[in-house]
């Protein structure tokens, strides 16, 4: 069922995206979860003040999902330079985070409120 059934308006206190597949193929870029449609369904089910923590190591994601995030209306940085977050503790190590650091990969957190 898609979103828009399961879940009621103002339903979820957040979301969070970790190291989502980044499709690194330019043609492929559209398959990105990250995208303005998405940001707009999710706004609807986020409570205002919900938080939305995207996390990845393929620094071309990260740097679309900091554009999407910054362009949307509904959304909002918190952190006052605009820019990627430091790494908040409650985030757990993930398998493939640590695979990542052990290549020498740098993550970037993202985090954004619902306005």
């Amino acid at each position: 069922a898609p979103l828009r059934e399961m879940l009621e308006p103002a339903a979820l206190d957040g979301l969070r995206v970790y190291f989502p597949d980044p499709w690194p193929k330019k043609r492929h870029h559209k398959r990105r979860l990250i995208q303005p449609e998405f940001l707009d369904l999710v706004a609807q089910r986020l409570k205002p003040g919900a938080l939305v923590h995207c996390a990845t190591d393929w620094e071309p994601y990260a740097e679309q999902m900091l554009d999407v995030l910054t362009a949307h209306p509904l959304y909002e940085n918190t952190q006052p330079d605009g820019g990627y977050a430091p790494r908040p503790a409650f985030r757990p190590l993930t398998r493939f985070e640590g695979q990542g650091l052990d290549k020498g990969h740098v993550v970037h957190d993202v985090l954004f409120t619902r306005r």
